[in-house]
């Protein structure tokens, strides 16, 4: 019989540590018909070798998860030290008229979607299932297409409080 899990909002200790566990900084994009759509990730660990897959967690209403759920390809974006200034574009869902791709300079990966020039490197995923884990959906995908970029460290974060951003 299992324990019953206390309420993490009840819990600094869990918080706390949780916020101890490294993850990078991605940014996630994807091409909807003819527009680039993005959005900021940190959840993001390999999760498998053959064939290669990566796991992610995403907000259940996050718009990726609806465009992944057919099979998609998207990107993800390995973020650098110097690219810390996209993090502001692509950490909140966009607003109507607002496009966070404005500025950068892109390129495109084989399945469209906007890859940023100047970052340590980028993935093309293929998604393969989800799983619900509460306010979060955890996405696995089978990576398809890679490049190593530059030679720049990636991003890491740590956080005060693992429950919330």
């Amino acid at each position: 019989m299992m324990s019953e899990i206390p309420a993490p909002f009840q819990s600094s200790a869990i918080g706390a540590m949780l916020g101890k566990i490294p993850s990078g900084l991605f940014v996630l994009t994807w091409r909807d018909g003819e527009t680039d759509r993005g959005m900021l990730a940190s959840w993001l660990m390999q999760a498998g070798f053959d064939p290669p897959c990566i796991s992610v967690a995403i907000g259940t209403h996050r718009e990726l998860l609806t465009f992944a759920s057919s099979g998609q390809n998207f990107v993800v974006n390995i973020l650098g030290e110097s690219q810390k200034s996209i993090l502001g574009k692509f950490g909140k869902p966009a607003l109507d008229g607002y496009n966070p791709f404005y500025g950068l300079t892109v390129f495109r990966s084989p399945c469209g979607a906007a890859v940023f020039v100047g970052g340590p490197g980028w993935l093309e995923c293929q998604s393969r299932s989800a799983m619900d884990c509460g306010d979060h959906s955890i996405l696995i995908a089978t990576v398809v297409d890679a490049s190593n970029s530059v030679g720049e460290p990636s991003l890491v974060h740590l956080r005060r409080n693992g429950l919330r951003y």
